[in-house]
């Protein structure tokens, strides 16, 4: 198993988790110089208080900044389960992360393709620094969103261009 398939795998584990607690099932890790120093998954997608501040990646920034605030930030590499959406891959960008790695694209809300040549100043110096990995381990996580999907209490983007797209898988 090649390095990206094995830190994958354990964004896997924490999108598994996610599910396990009725959440959207979205799992990141980041790494640096072959080791976890942040893990973050999904929370609050549902409940009585939903909200789209705690997405995966996000939760994974803020434990990386509370216990690495040093650390060199051009040098990690973040796997994510689900394809960074606009809000997530900026917060990526702005941190200094300059390599993705996903497994299940986001039909309906992600942003890594974007020209960031096209964009303001700001993102168009990072367009030829970035560098995105897709679909390492796609099968797997497209079960984890399939199963979600699938759950009718689990309310959270169902009936979705997401949720269309990933049932037909």
């Amino acid at each position: 198993m090649n390095p990206d398939e094995h830190f994958m795998g354990l964004a896997l584990e924490q999108a598994k988790a996610a599910l396990a607690a009725g959440e959207f099932p979205v799992g990141v890790v980041i790494v640096a110089e072959g080791a976890v120093v942040a893990e973050g998954r999904r929370q609050n997608s549902g409940g009585a208080n939903p909200t789209e501040l705690d997405h995966a990646e996000i939760v994974a920034i803020r434990r990386l900044l509370g216990r690495r605030p040093e650390i060199e930030r051009g040098e990690l590499t973040v796997y994510a389960t689900m394809e960074p959406c606009l809000m997530c891959y900026a917060a990526l960008l702005l941190n200094g992360v300059r390599r993705i790695v996903y497994a299940y694209e986001d039909a309906m809300g992600g942003a890594t393709s974007l020209p960031l040549i096209q964009l303001a100043p700001l993102y168009r110096q990072m367009a030829l620094k970035v560098l995105v990995t897709p679909h390492v381990r796609r099968r797997e996580s497209l079960e984890l969103f399939r199963h979600f999907f699938r759950q009718p209490d689990n309310l959270y983007w169902q009936g979705s261009l997401l949720a269309e797209y990933t049932l037909k898988q």
